[in-house]
């Protein structure tokens, strides 16, 4: 488990499929992140047994259930991905319209970040963001990641905007 200030992010595990059902779902996770298909808890449970648990056994990381402390409220999803389509991992997240706008995802971010640098030794993070997600862009700027240019992840995906540390020049050149 990993512990910010108000958050606490730790595996998903199948007991968290309602909440992955009502997640991937939103509206915006379909319009920024994608549909992933998603319609039943048995498709949820599968979600999370083919994508974040396979990602735990692999890398040691993935991303995780972001729950608020005071609470135990689940309100998102953080963590670093690694992609075969990638350079090195990148950093995801996705929360239920009632917690954005309240520091959540970056204090989730920097908690994952944290994790992945101290406890994995993972220097370099990128992110990938589709056009237009001025949230998103704005939220990785705080952690120091700007626009660097525009890619595509595979031979049937659309452009997304891949985001980094400055100075750190791009593998995918």
């Amino acid at each position: 488990m990993i512990l910010s200030e108000r958050l606490a992010l730790r595996e998903l595990t199948a007991v968290d499929a309602p909440f992955i059902l009502e997640l991937l779902n939103d509206g915006d996770f379909h319009r920024y992140i994608g549909d992933r298909g998603v319609r039943t808890l048995s498709d949820a449970e599968d979600y999370i047994q083919q994508g974040p648990a396979v990602s735990y056994a692999q890398h040691g990381h993935g991303l995780y259930l972001v729950s608020r402390r005071e609470d135990g409220a689940k309100i998102g999803i953080c963590g670093l991905i690694k992609r075969d389509t990638l350079p090195c991992e990148d950093i995801g997240y996705a929360f239920l319209p009632d917690y954005r706008g309240q520091g959540y995802g970056v204090e989730a971010a920097q908690a994952a970040l944290k994790d992945g640098r101290e406890r994995l030794g993972i220097e370099r993070v990128i992110a990938i963001v589709t056009p237009g997600n001025e949230r998103s862009v704005a939220l990785l700027a705080k952690l120091g990641l700007s626009q660097g240019k525009l890619v595509k992840l595979g031979d049937s995906e659309e452009e997304c905007l891949l985001l980094e540390a400055p100075g750190k020049e791009s593998a995918l050149v």
